[in-house]
């Protein structure tokens, strides 16, 4: 099975962009980890599951030994240059296609087209409802406009879907009414006045996602495990359940993203939701050699035909590969584990693989 796993091309389908400059030691442990103000002095990000698991697999990729060390493997990246370890890793990453999220560019990125083109793969793009919302509210459109307006935006853009980070901003505990016109236009009066706009506002987050559903594109939520910048209490995908009922009969994708350490309860609620996807993006390499345990956990009750592959790779290409190899050999220990205790054959195995890495994610995404 892992050979085959192996020549299984995947969909990751919650990505982002990655740099295209040098990076020096700080500078890339920074990215290793999602603590907004680094480490402790004296700890260092490679020892922890992410760091040997990066040590043990992406080595090779740079002409490495496995388990080089992060000074060695830091000067032979240097050596090489940004845009030929980019795309070695992208390329190595075994990619069909990439939808990418463009929401978050704290600083110059490489943004889908060119990572399709390093990746050898079709990239598509995946629109955050926040930063849309920003951006309308930063151009002066008036607050009796401002529905209008972001639903045209919203079209035009050509997207294959949408995302919410309403976990980081108001929490994942949302109504399922849809916001009337008069409370939707206050809402955007308060945001057009900030003097940085910042969607924080439930009233706002509703709209927007209400917004993606009527122009049927799957909506991702962030859920779980992110930076200091979230409430991890606000994160469970539990808290959900309301607004998921209101957009059940509508039969539009809700996918949720990352999950961790609340999968499980994502694996219910993919369960119970005809129209709820889950992965474990952003988890699978951020546990490292665990990765196996935590993707076996979300398909306890998750149908198979519901889950998703994602890496979540953002800033570093070392993340795109990373992320594939450890959500390959976790998914097949799973799956010749199963057929080791004869608790499926080797055909349903092979089509369990084929759904998850690729198959689920064209049924949704309608790709």
């Amino acid at each position: 099975m892992p050979t085959r796993l192996e020549s299984l091309p995947l969909i990751d389908h919650h990505c982002h962009g990655v740099l295209g400059a040098d990076l020096d030691r700080g500078a890339f442990e920074e990215r290793l980890t999602e603590a907004r103000d680094g480490q402790a002095p004296g700890v260092s990000v490679f020892d922890s599951q992410l760091g040997f698991a990066l040590r043990r697999w992406c080595p090779p990729v740079l002409d490495l030994e496995p388990h080089a060390d992060p000074d060695t493997y830091l000067e032979r990246r240097a050596a090489l240059g940004a845009a030929e370890v980019n795309r070695r890793f992208l390329e190595a990453a075994g990619l069909q296609a990439l939808y990418v999220d463009t929401g978050h560019t704290p600083q110059a990125m490489l943004g889908p087209e060119e990572l399709g083109r390093l990746a050898r793969a079709d990239a598509r793009e995946i629109v955050r409802l926040e930063r849309l919302a920003e951006e309308t509210a930063a151009d002066g459109v008036g607050a009796a406009d401002f529905a209008s307006e972001i639903r045209e935006r919203l079209s035009a853009r050509g997207a294959v879907g949408a995302k919410s980070i309403a976990a980081y901003r108001a929490g994942l505990e949302l109504g399922g009414e849809r916001p009337s016109g008069t409370e939707v236009a206050a809402a955007a009066g308060r945001l057009m006045r900030a003097a940085r706009p910042r969607v924080d506002d439930e009233v706002l987050h509703r709209f927007l996602i209400w917004c993606a559903v009527d122009a049927g594109l799957p909506v991702q939520f962030h859920v779980g495990y992110g930076d200091a910048d979230t409430d991890l209490r606000r994160g469970d995908p539990l808290l959900l359940t309301g607004l998921l009922r209101a957009i059940a009969p509508t039969g539009v994708p809700i996918v949720l993203l990352h999950n961790y350490p609340f999968h499980r309860n994502a694996g219910y609620l993919a369960q119970v939701f005809p129209n709820v996807h889950v992965d474990v993006s952003l988890a699978t390499h951020g546990v490292g050699q665990r990765a196996s345990t935590v993707i076996a956990e979300l398909l306890e009750l998750a149908p198979f035909g519901k889950v998703l592959y994602a890496s979540d790779a953002f800033a570093l290409a070392e993340l795109y590969y990373l992320g594939s190899a450890l959500f390959r050999r976790g998914l097949a220990s799973l799956l010749e584990d199963g057929v080791r205790e004869g608790a499926w054959t080797y055909a349903d195995a092979g089509r369990a693989a084929r759904l998850i890495t690729s198959a689920n994610a064209r049924r949704v995404y309608g790709t």
